[in-house]
């Protein structure tokens, strides 16, 4: 008789393994298309939480801004006009903390056949 039991945690390991290659790229600095520059100015703000980030323009002109994470996260950048708030993601619960807003190009939003 064959025991079968003996192969089954290579056949266990080999998606686990797999699943994680596929995860770290989620991780990973903004894209290439999307240009990081000087920190956003004092009239941009950003009010954190464990579920949320909040950032509020204050400033008289429109912003574009990215928030950057204490573990080399960064989220994707977004205009702000003045007065407006947007939500991005918050800390979580592995304290991946904001470290502060920048300025950024946004990537251009194409339509499918424009």
């Amino acid at each position: 008789m064959t025991n079968h039991m003996r192969h089954t945690p290579a056949f266990i390991a080999l998606p686990a393994i797999v699943a994680a290659g596929l995860l770290t790229p989620l991780t990973a600095a903004p894209s290439a298309a999307a240009t990081v520059g000087a920190p956003a100015p004092q009239c941009v703000e950003y009010f954190q939480s464990w579920r949320y980030t909040d950032v509020h323009n204050g400033c008289v002109d429109a912003v574009s801004v990215t928030v950057e994470y204490t573990n080399n996260q960064w989220a994707p950048c977004r205009v702000i006009e003045p007065g407006e708030r947007v939500t991005f993601a918050g800390y979580g619960t592995s304290g991946n903390y904001v470290t502060g807003l920048r300025t950024c190009d946004p990537v251009p939003v194409t339509t499918a056949g424009a």
